[in-house]
């Protein structure tokens, strides 16, 4: 591509189009009349030839160049993965939106073998954040006016696959184990918080059960769960720092294996996760039981989104670990209108 600088003397028509415009122009009364990186076709030329100016900036397009909105159509196509579309191109930008509530997953490495490419330019939301349809998730454009389809060609090697995607939530039946001690205005209050949580994902909340503070009774009541086609079970108001609470005698009498006992994350640092035989076992931080996002809310979606979750998923969550109100864009949008992770 070439710059040129052309002055109003000896500016015609045949000169100008096909030109690309390097800068706004403006009318008389400042309006911007053409924008930066307008392609000027035989109208956009005599209207510009109409306005006021002495000089304008202009790139000329040589075989193998390509204009931004065609070379970025094709390069947000490109990172483009399932459950994500493209939508509409506006301020230079393409749109990439999701197809469906999910989980939200960036391959880092792709979108940074994308984005090395000087005059590339792909941003996200993060890794993992849980998404509603529709949602933007992520955007992309070519910085410059124009680039050469070689770039662009080498960026959909580098991005083959997609780097964006979104992870449909399966329709999962969720077993909970509660201690039989709450009052019935705490079971009621439980209850109401986890079925609004569970129904944002899709899944069905199988009747909570209400244990006796006994590794037996646990351990029926979630063979029980288990029996009514439960896909996960969470078990609620341990005392997770007591080795001897029934909830970790049962799972003994399970024979199920602890993957995690305790996140670094805060609040919900006392969250675990066991797994008995196919079976994920989450447990619920107290401070989790009724309206505040914890841990709890981090984790239950992966493990809805079909994720495989242990030890090492667990310790991860130190990054970003800290839950304060400005990380509430971790969390899922419980309720319209209220903030993310929210539910009162």
């Amino acid at each position: 591509m070439k710059a040129l600088a052309q002055r109003r003397d000896g500016a015609t028509a045949d000169l100008l189009v096909g030109r690309v415009l390097c800068h706004d122009v403006r009318d008389a009364a400042g309006k911007v009349a053409l924008g930066k990186g307008a392609r000027l076709d035989a109208d956009a030329a005599r209207t510009l030839l109409a306005l006021p100016w002495d000089e304008v900036h202009l790139l000329a397009l040589e075989p193998g160049d390509l204009h931004e909105e065609d070379a970025g159509r094709r390069l947000a196509a490109a990172v483009t993965g399932d459950g994500v579309e493209v939508k509409a191109y506006t301020g230079g930008q393409w749109t990439l939106a999701a197809t469906r509530r999910g989980l939200l997953r960036v391959d880092p490495a792709r979108l940074a073998a994308v984005n090395v490419h000087e005059g590339m330019a792909v941003f996200t939301l993060f890794d993992r954040q849980p998404v509603d349809r529709g949602e933007t998730v992520a955007k992309a454009k070519v910085t410059p006016l124009a680039i050469g389809a070689d770039t662009v060609s080498a960026v959909e090697q580098a991005a083959r696959g997609g780097a964006v995607t979104v992870a449909a939530f399966r329709p999962a039946a969720l077993g909970t184990v509660a201690r039989e001690t709450l009052a019935a205005r705490q079971r009621e209050r439980f209850e109401g918080a986890l079925r609004t949580k569970i129904d944002w994902f899709g899944g069905r909340l199988l009747p909570v059960r209400f244990a006796a503070a006994s590794a037996r009774a646990v351990a029926e009541e979630m063979s029980a769960l288990r029996a009514e086609g439960a896909d996960v079970l969470i078990v609620a108001g341990a005392s997770a720092l007591d080795p001897l609470d029934p909830v970790f005698g049962g799972l003994t009498l399970l024979g199920a294996r602890m993957e995690r006992h305790g996140a670094p994350a805060h609040p919900g640092s006392l969250l675990f996760l066991a797994r008995w035989q196919d079976l994920p076992v989450l447990g619920m931080p107290t401070c989790g039981m009724f309206s505040q996002a914890t841990t709890f809310d981090l984790v239950l979606p992966r493990l809805l989104a079909g994720e495989a979750l242990g030890n090492a998923e667990i310790a991860a969550l130190g990054h970003g670990g800290l839950l304060s109100r400005e990380m509430a864009y971790r969390f899922p949008a419980y309720r319209v209108g209220a903030a993310r992770g929210e539910l009162e």
